[in-house]
């Protein structure tokens, strides 16, 4: 017999080892099953779980264990990020508390102790990820840093750039000043920042006039190689072929002319700085300017400044403007907001950089990709995406992959004493290389120098679904024959580009298919607020506290109840609670069950007619739940079995079937209502698997081959509409029933007549049993009549008479039809206007537009009735 309180901490440890002991959660192919794959969104080594995670994993979670329980040959391949950037920091950091800079170091000297780090704080994420339930085959944990992961990046690079894909070159690059490394595009987040707009005056040479330039960064001045104007600006024809005076430095520059000065934006001139921006660079280039680069890889100003050597970038900026203010030159200082480019990685403001860096060119590798996405091969979800994902294809740009670390896969470029290079996936095969180049078969690999950086951590994942089968180390191997493509790939919108387009592209190149069939993009975890959850703002909270709290299964079933593909969830830990409920509930109605007595009786008409009630609402719920999954409606396909469990069985079934107090049950009625919680328990465990499998084994004593979790998945059976159309007036009529009784203070044990007006009288009766033992009627009386002091409600178009023994108040009668008559024209309206939504109509399946037709219908008779009750009470 269970425990009399639900409480989840005493059952989840328990069968999460017992899963693993009897290994359900391990795959290997089998020709004789359909293989359903998903391979984990690697979280990072130096991460630990947050709302995001669990949101991501849940949903992985339940999209596996359905499909291992419908006999598929389910795999969840796990593993970790070695998440180049944040990693080294981490490392740096802790080698600082220790008294040792990297600069100290050797390069082999540093990666022992990045080892160590990761072995001891890289898995934690993962142990985290097996207390939320997921059932990945553990025994395949990959790392993208393990040797044969390093090997495939290394056998791509080298790939790619014998096919002039990839080339090194000196281009402006965004630089992390806090990571000292570069950056591609995709990797800089832009944030709208309170700034100043500085007006400076600029002396033009040769005489006493100046020109003034806004500037939010007046602290490259000092790199300053030109002035633009627009030719076209009348304004400033007096300035051409002239030259000005870099404030504070006195330097003399050309004042150029330049159609990409907008001439309404500031004062009309431009400052042309090409070592810092990326537009400057541009002008330069077309104007043959020199490139100053004053400031340092850490963000402080060098000795090409001239001036406050060593200073921050920011300080700088603001002793500059102090001196531009003491000098006069300062014509005005305004507020200003600016679109600031952030690191994603260390959130250091970005500095555009001219830098020496690798890159893989684009144009081409995309095409495969973009096509295979918008001809729906594969299917983002929700197909929104399509449209983000299209733009970003269609401008894409070149890829730097060369990142300033030594933690990482490092380049397999090899310097020759020439200052050429050669790429060889090892030293010997560079080395071969190198003495053909040079034509000296004297070299030795001490004449070679490896190229310091290492690959941009996302040039290892987007390998992911294919490295993790071995399909580079191996490619004809099973596993990967059997395995990929992957199925279904979860994972968040904000990793559309950095990572899911570059896996299909690689899929593409490589394997010549796609790694994947489906792209389920969950929304960003927000809090009430609308703000997204984060450490810094201390609005996310601790999801092992959570579980500690609600257990696994009420945040797994709270989160779900309200994530939608797609759209963004605010995240209210009253979900978590009520996911914690729902599971009381659970235990509570199977704690009822069990805790009748059976005897061979005759089984009552009520309880007959329950049960084929019940099975053709599960079945007719199985329909609704296929076609969630089908399309991906994850919370959806939650909602049906909640609802099906709380109100269909629990509050409904349960009170048809159960005997009077103290009485025993009948067999037939027994097996049925065990047989209905087995299916339920099926349907729901994929969204609460500890509480399903703890319930399931205390049903009765089963061997580890009949353990729920590889139970098979119910499948939804023919069934009679009808009866579940016709017991839900019946139910409807006792929920009216019962809000009478409440409102006017009649108890529950107070047996009453019932009328009603109706030309579907077999429907009342064929539910009856129902009727009188759910609302405690006494009798129905079938009527054509309207039968005075007593209250009244509708069902559908029945008008029902419930007679009082005191007067009825009118006037409070008439409100209350008022007010239901107004509400029912508020919905008909807003069925006729999604009826007359020509988008809608075109779209939505048959049985859709043929149920919003039935409520529309439904609501015109309901409304003539009230309108004839409110005349009859006038």
């Amino acid at each position: 017999m269970s425990a009399t309180k639900y409480n989840p901490t005493e059952i989840e440890d328990k069968w999460y080892q017992y899963w693993m002991e009897h290994k359900f959660f391990a795959s290997k192919p089998d020709k004789n099953k359909e293989p359903y794959t998903i391979v984990i969104p690697p979280p990072n080594v130096t991460g630990q779980l947050h709302m995001g995670h669990m949101l991501n994993n849940t949903i992985q979670d339940v999209l596996i264990r359905r499909a291992r329980m419908q006999g598929k040959e389910a795999c969840w391949v796990p593993g970790t990020d070695h998440a180049s950037i944040a990693t080294e920091a981490k490392v740096v950091n802790l080698l600082k508390e220790k008294g040792i800079k990297k600069s100290d170091l050797t390069r082999e000297e540093f990666m022992k102790h990045a080892w160590e780090w990761k072995e001891k704080y890289g898995g934690i994420i993962l142990q985290q990820l097996k207390k939320l339930g997921a059932s990945c085959d553990w025994d395949r944990e990959r790392f993208t840093m393990e040797e044969d992961l390093s090997a495939a990046v290394i056998e791509v690079f080298v790939d790619l750039y014998k096919k002039g894909y990839i080339y090194r070159g000196i281009r402006m690059v965004n630089w992390d000043p806090e990571g000292k490394t570069a950056l591609a595009d995709d990797e800089v987040i832009f944030k709208e920042v309170p700034s100043k707009l500085y007006h400076i005056k600029y002396r033009v040479e040769g005489g006493n006039d100046y020109l003034v330039i806004a500037t939010t960064r007046p602290e490259t001045i000092m790199a300053d190689a030109a002035i633009c104007i627009n030719p076209n600006d009348s304004r400033f024809e007096h300035l051409k072929g002239k030259r000005a005076i870099i404030p504070i430095i006195n330097k003399s520059i050309p004042i150029i002319e330049d159609d990409y000065v907008d001439m309404e934006f500031g004062t009309g001139c431009l400052k042309v700085t090409p070592a810092h921006d990326i537009n400057d660079y541009e002008i330069g280039l077309r104007h043959n300017l020199p490139v100053i680069d004053i400031i340092n890889d850490d963000g402080t100003l060098n000795e090409k400044a001239q001036i406050l050597v060593g200073e921050d970038r920011f300080i700088a900026r603001k002793k500059i403007a102090k001196m531009f203010k003491e000098d006069g030159i300062l014509e005005k200082e305004e507020e200003y907001t600016s679109n600031v480019g952030h690191s994603e990685r260390t959130n250091a403001v970005i500095e555009p950089k001219l830098s020496l860096q690798w890159f893989v060119k684009m144009e081409e590798l995309v095409k495969p990709a973009y096509e295979n996405v918008m001809n729906d091969t594969i299917q983002l979800i929700p197909p929104k995406f399509k449209n983000t994902y299209k733009h970003w294809m269609e401008n894409v740009r070149d890829w730097c992959i060369s990142r300033q670390l030594w933690w990482g896969q490092r380049i397999p470029a090899y310097y020759l004493p020439n200052g050429d290079f050669v790429v060889a996936k090892s030293e010997e095969e560079a080395l071969e290389l190198a003495k053909e180049k040079m034509s000296d078969s004297t070299l030795t690999s001490k004449d070679l120098k490896q190229e310091d950086d290492v690959l941009d951590t996302w040039f290892s994942s987007w390998l992911w679904p294919m490295s993790v089968f071995d399909g580079f180390k191996d490619p004809d191997n099973e596993d990967f024959n059997y395995y990929y493509p992957t199925n279904d790939l979860v994972t968040g919108p904000d990793i559309l580009f950095f990572w899911v387009a570059r896996m299909i592209i690689a899929g593409y190149e490589f394997k010549g298919k796609k790694p994947f069939n489906n792209v389920y993009l969950t929304g960003i975890v927000r809090d009430t607020q609308g703000r997204k959850m984060s450490k810094q703002l201390g609005n996310s909270p601790d999801p092992l506290d959570l579980i500690k709290n609600h257990g696994a299964d009420g945040v797994r079933t709270g989160l779900l109840l309200s994530s939608a593909a797609g759209n963004d969830l605010l995240f209210d830990i009253k979900l978590c609670e009520q996911g914690w409920n729902f599971g009381n509930k659970i235990w509570n109605a199977f704690r009822l069950i069990k805790g009748w007595e059976i005897t061979d009786t005759e089984t009552p008409e009520a309880s007959v007619k329950a049960q084929k009630w019940f099975e053709a609402r599960l079945n007719q719920s199985l329909v609704e739940i296929e076609d969630h999954f089908s399309k991906f409606r994850i919370s959806d396909a939650l909602m049906t079995v909640y609802k099906l469990i709380w109100d269909d069985y629990c509050s409904l079934y349960l009170e048809l079937v159960k005997p009077p107090y103290g009485d025993p049950i009948d067999q037939k009625s027994y097996d049925a209502t065990i047989t209905f919680f087995e299916e339920l328990m099926k349907i729901l465990h994929p969204f609460m698997p500890f509480l399903t499998e703890e319930l399931w084994q205390q049903i009765q004593s089963r061997s580890p081959k009949e353990a729920l979790i590889i139970a098979q998945w119910p499948e939804a059976k023919s069934f009679d509409e009808q009866i579940v159309l016709q017991a839900q007036v019946a139910f409807d009529l006792i929920s009216q029933i019962r809000n009478i009784r409440a409102s006017k203070g009649i108890s529950p044990k107070e047996a009453l007549k019932l009328y009603v007006k109706t030309d579907e009288q077999i429907v009342y009766e064929k539910y009856s049993a129902f009727i009188y033992k759910l609302a405690n009627l006494e009798t129905i009386i079938f009527t054509s009549e309207k039968i005075d002091n007593a209250v009244s409600f509708l069902i559908k178009s029945d008008e029902c008479f419930i007679p009082m023994e005191g007067a009825i108040d009118v006037e409070k009668e008439k409100a209350e039809v008022t007010k239901d008559l107004e509400y029912t024209k508020g919905f008909l309206n807003s069925v006729v206007k999604k009826l007359s939504n020509e988008r809608f109509v075109n779209n939505a399946p048959e049985q859709v537009i043929a149920m919003e037709k039935k409520k529309q219908s439904d609501a015109e008779a309901k409304i003539k009735t009230l309108e004839e009750r409110l005349e009859s009470l006038k």
